[in-house]
């Protein structure tokens, strides 16, 4: 089957970058994150208990840059309709995230491709986004697939 939608064209916008983000971490914010999906991990919760772990300070949960609004690039597809489903993420860690960090979140476009599904084509955009702080060490990295059809 030929592509109807992920045309070289289409595909040209592999590469491409949205603006970065840069958002302050603050210590409350990991505080309530944390209560909000119920983890009491000290070391998200606990300044006192945290300081005697190996991070020696209160760190953020692995899902807390879910709460940082990842920009996403702008990607141009002659589709008549816009319906689309998020089909996961893969995430991996490096350093951790810690109160007083300064993050800065940016995307890009990896991957572009097209699939015959039940209801017609189907276009995949996997989306790399990195979280990384104000050292330049790279703290996350997320692989997000997205489904449009």
């Amino acid at each position: 089957m030929a592509n109807k939608y992920v045309t070289d064209e289409a595909r040209k916008q592999i590469g491409k970058v949205s603006e970065p983000r840069t958002y302050e971490v603050e210590r409350g914010a990991i505080r309530r994150f944390a209560e909000a999906i119920e983890d009491p991990n000290p070391l998200f919760n606990s300044e006192r208990d945290a300081r005697k772990t190996r991070f020696g300070a209160v760190i953020a949960p692995p899902t807390f840059c879910r709460s940082m609004g990842a920009p996403i690039p702008n990607i141009r597809l002659d589709m008549p309709t816009l319906r689309g489903l998020d089909g996961g993420s893969d995430w991996e860690y490096f350093v951790p995230i810690r109160a007083g960090d300064r993050i800065t979140v940016q995307s890009k476009l990896v991957d572009l491709r097209e699939a015959a599904g039940r209801l017609g084509p189907m276009v995949f955009t996997v989306v790399e986004t990195t979280y990384t702080n104000q050292f330049g060490e790279l703290c996350v990295i997320q692989r997000s697939t997205g489904i449009r059809y």
